[in-house]
């Protein structure tokens, strides 16, 4: 496991359930503007402080923040930077946009690949930098892309976990996860079984989700100080 993590030890002790509050409450000269809403979960930036605190070699609280609170406001920055706007947002729509197996077309007796879908994509791009990077014992932030939709709105609908482990049957990949919507479990898992990554794979997941995991990317991790 990655630098020795466990989320029943080293992460929140609280789940990404949060109250309908604004996320961020900006005051100027023309009054009280109020960005974003709590309930809609604080996921990025839950994976991205867990992985502060860690690297810091600092325990994570165990209370959930009111709003307003320093460790709520930082919690709420680290879900901003997990974005990584505008290429990291611009990266789950277009996977949201994609089909599950390639689109190909038959040209003089051979085939073109006209359109790599999410299966090649997480299977031969991401998959193989994941693992390596978990076999250096680092931890990995994750981008779970979970709807096929061309609507912005529904990028909502997309999550982010931790993978600090993995184990491999075959041609299933196991990613032992973090996930904020579970809390401190360690029995979360998402299995992504592509024999022929051309094609739809079979993805199994028990995250706190009620969709489908179509597909996953890493996303880039940047560090920042926890608040004492």
């Amino acid at each position: 496991m990655a630098m020795g993590f466990l989320p029943s030890r080293d992460a929140f002790a609280f789940d990404n359930g949060w109250p309908s509050e604004p996320a961020v409450v900006v005051n100027s000269v023309l009054g009280r503007f109020d960005v974003g809403d709590a309930s809609n979960g604080l996921c990025g930036g839950m994976v991205f402080a867990v992985r502060d605190y860690l690297e810091a070699g600092r325990t994570s609280p165990s209370v959930r923040p009111e709003a307003g609170t320093p460790l709520f406001r930082y919690l709420v920055s680290r879900l901003i930077t997990s974005w990584d706007l505008p290429r990291g947002v611009a990266k789950y729509y277009q996977w949201m946009g994609l089909p599950d197996g390639d689109v190909s077309f038959a040209l003089f007796g051979h085939r073109v690949v006209a359109t790599r879908g999410v299966t090649w994509r997480t299977v031969v791009e991401e998959l193989p930098a994941i693992r390596a990077e978990l076999d250096a014992g680092e931890l990995v932030c994750l981008g779970l892309v979970t709807v096929h939709s061309a609507n912005p709105s529904d990028l909502g609908q997309c999550h982010q976990v931790l993978a600090y482990g993995y184990e491999t049957v075959g041609t299933a990949v196991s990613l032992r996860v973090y996930d904020p919507n579970r809390g401190p479990d360690d029995d979360v898992r998402i299995t992504v079984d592509a024999p022929d990554p051309t094609r739809p794979a079979a993805v199994s997941h028990n995250l706190g989700l009620s969709h489908p995991v179509r597909g996953l990317f890493r996303v880039p991790y940047l560090p920042a100080t926890p608040p004492t």
